[in-house]
């Protein structure tokens, strides 16, 4: 962690206290072997990244659980499937190396989150490690484009409470959208 981070860090924790227990020391610098099952168990995640002014994007990706790859406790694969030709995540990548990535999985109260810095990979480097197209719903523009390898620098659960706050996987709630959408449709 930089300097400046340290001090943001140590200034707010003055002011509000400090981490104990679980939550001190849940942020390791490798994924644990509960953090790649919960991975290898994820359809969605979002993708955060900032460009090297600061500019943020956060992007959601989704797949069949397992679309993005462990590779080990330190690497991850994440395949980029055809989309609306944006790219703001590979363009501030380009300048920015540094990710942060949310995993969720429906109706699990646990987030994953894992930070690192990436390289963008093509088509045939994916196939060479044998990433395959993993999506419930195939179109015409279902197809890898390229990639990013993630070197992870940090990872851990985020507590439940967030998801529990918003009420995220109540049932009633869901099934209510489905049958009544609460905003209109675009």
């Amino acid at each position: 962690m930089a300097t400046n981070d340290t001090a943001q860090r140590n200034r707010f924790s003055d002011t509000f206290g400090y981490a104990s227990g679980r939550a001190a020391t849940k942020v390791v610098g490798k994924m644990t072997p509960y953090v790649q099952e919960f991975i290898q168990n994820a359809p969605f995640v979002i993708q955060a990244s900032a460009d090297a002014d600061g500019n943020c994007d956060a992007s959601p990706k989704g797949g069949k659980p397992g679309f993005v790859k462990v590779l080990d406790e330190k690497h991850l694969v994440f395949p980029d499937v055809a989309g609306n030709k944006l790219f703001q995540t590979y363009q501030n990548l380009d300048s920015n190396s540094h990710i942060g990535l949310l995993f969720l999985i429906p109706g699990v109260n646990d987030v994953v989150r894992v930070n690192g810095r990436v390289t963008i990979v093509d088509q045939e480097e994916l196939e060479k490690m044998d990433v395959e197209v993993a999506l419930f719903e195939i179109d015409e523009r279902s197809h890898h484009l390229q990639g990013i390898v993630i070197e992870v620098d940090e990872s851990y659960t985020h507590c439940p409470r967030a998801l529990k706050f918003s009420d995220l996987w109540n049932p009633e709630t869901i099934s209510a959208n489905i049958a009544e959408r609460p905003i209109a449709d675009r």
